[in-house]
């Protein structure tokens, strides 16, 4: 899946010219956690989040600090602060150019992005200007949606035991050499010695994944480790 699958648009936008009450105002009454920037052409110059409004003169919260910061601070840090916390435009306190994807990004370098970047939204692009955003939220959404597809009636034991290898294949997991892998009426047991509690735990949910499977039970025992000095 793709961007242009899961995103909100049109996006909701604010112009530079905004006032940050106002802004302020759109997070609240439209339940989103940051709101794009944009031209009267709808090309993006930056984007407000909650992050951007909580240091406020306003309500006390401006960023204070010891006498002994106050002295390291850079003398452009503090006018920074100064104008997040006491500006009244949008373009005076948003971050200008922000990240964004185009419509084609597929969803995992979505996640990536939202992740490693520690935001919760993305604006989506087409030639500079905003067609969407993406949120975690969507993400959320997309995968929930999804629905497991019908057990095929007609796949037997043995090809379950093999489609159940492939799912473990797949994902890279351990391959079966010290437990094995019991499939009777689509229920599949899961037996013998494994690594670690994590190896285990995921080779049960790639057996459950796994089409066709009506059940999973196991009996798997996590080799103790032994210790690096013995």
């Amino acid at each position: 899946m793709q961007a242009k699958d899961v995103m909100v648009s049109p996006a909701i936008t604010v112009s530079p010219d905004a006032s940050v009450p106002e802004t302020a105002n759109i997070l609240l009454k439209n339940r989103i956690s940051a709101v794009p920037v944009v031209d009267q052409t709808g090309a993006l110059l930056g984007i407000v989040s909650e992050g951007d409004l909580m240091r406020r003169a306003e309500i006390g919260t401006e960023r204070q600090r010891s006498w002994w910061l106050e002295m390291l601070a850079s003398s452009n840090t503090i006018a920074m602060d100064y104008v997040k916390s006491h500006a009244h435009r949008v373009s005076d306190v948003m971050t200008a150019w922000p990240l964004a994807v185009g419509e084609e990004t597929p969803l995992a370098a979505i996640a990536d992005l939202l992740e490693t970047r520690q935001i919760k939204r993305v604006p989506v692009v087409r030639d500079g200007k905003v067609i969407g955003i993406v949120s975690r939220a969507d993400l959320l959404q997309a995968f929930a949606s999804m629905h497991r597809p019908a057990p095929e009636a007609n796949l037997d034991d043995r090809a379950l035991h093999a489609a159940v290898l492939k799912t473990m294949d797949t994902a890279k997991l351990v391959r079966p050499y010290t437990f094995s892998i019991t499939v009777n009426d689509g229920n599949v047991h899961l037996s013998g010695l494994i690594g670690t509690a994590e190896e285990k735990k995921a080779l049960c949910i790639a057996a459950e994944v796994t089409q066709g499977v009506v059940g999973v039970t196991e009996s798997l025992q996590v080799q103790p480790r032994i210790p690096a000095y013995l």
